[in-house]
């Protein structure tokens, strides 16, 4: 690599004097010297004519004059930009997150995100927990976030965040005024249910089952909205994320039925490809995560 014989020779060119360009150049005088010898042994050419008291450029060193000067502006401006695309962070990270996080947890940290790295895009694509794990295991997202269980071997799967659960129910539900609720008192309820590959599915399914509870009926609804809109209009009651909910319960759309002796709580994750954990992206990213949490 000539950069540096060739930004030596542009100095001499512009000092008109091989002492004055070294002392700008904070390198010896012997080594001007070599840079140009240098190049004059790789074009085969004078590039100098040398007098005591004038130093004349050639026109063979006119004509490398200018490429010289493009090829050093090339040199740096590849520099600068290898080192920005190194240290900005910019590019689109892919995400794919179950309905829960999608919906309700992933967009203010995305918002925070954008704000603190204007040039980074994101693509969101919202699934149930299965599907989240099948994008990620086939590279189709970068990041995959979870709220349920995944047994697959060939992800990294990790908590970042503490979730609780709540059984919902409409307003005028029987169990409302009721004292010292107990899960016995949750026999023959209509559920309403997320589908199946859903995490909150997948819980429902273990606490009526480890309860022992016998149900009238279950109804399964594929989105959060549609879940709380069914118990509002008094088909059924639900487990559904506090996240989801907060703001109906505060509106009075919803009551919550707490039985003493439950305690409803699960864990966020986030799932990554072994291989591709150490983009920059994906630490940008979950390292705001858990910065968040």
């Amino acid at each position: 690599m000539y950069y540096d014989a060739l930004k030596t020779f542009i100095t001499v060119v512009e000092q008109r004097n091989f002492t004055k360009a070294a002392e700008k150049l904070r390198i010896s005088q012997p080594s001007v010297s070599v840079h140009i010898k240098n190049l004059e042994a790789e074009f085969q050419t004078q590039l100098f004519i040398r007098s005591p008291k004038v130093l004349k450029i050639t026109p063979s060193g006119e004509i490398l004059l200018e490429r010289a000067k493009q090829m050093v502006q090339i040199y740096e401006n590849t520099k600068n930009d290898i080192y920005e695309q190194q240290n900005t962070i910019k590019g689109t990270l892919k995400i794919a997150a179950s309905f829960t996080i999608g919906e309700y947890v992933l967009p203010p940290l995305l918002a925070d995100l954008y704000k603190e790295y204007p040039n980074l895009n994101f693509s969101v694509t919202i699934g149930n927990t299965n599907e989240v794990v099948k994008l990620t295991q086939q590279f189709q997202v970068d990041i995959g976030l979870i709220e349920g269980n995944t047994d697959e071997k060939d992800v990294i799967v990790q908590p970042f965040m503490e979730d609780e659960l709540i059984i919902i129910a409409p307003p005028n539900h029987p169990l409302k005024n009721k004292n010292d609720i107990v899960t016995e008192d949750l026999q023959s309820e209509t559920w309403i249910s997320r589908e199946s590959g859903s995490g909150t599915r997948e819980y429902l399914e273990h606490f009526i089952r480890s309860n022992g509870l016998k149900i009238n009926d279950l109804l399964t609804i594929s989105s959060n909205q549609g879940v709380k809109e069914t118990v509002i209009n008094g088909l059924g009651i639900s487990i559904l994320s506090f996240f989801t909910v907060k703001r109906e319960l505060k509106q009075g759309a919803l009551i919550e039925i707490k039985p003493k002796d439950e305690l409803f709580k699960r864990k966020f994750s986030y799932v990554i490809s072994p291989i591709s954990g150490e983009k920059k992206l994906n630490t940008v990213f979950l390292e705001a995560l858990k910065k968040d949490n």
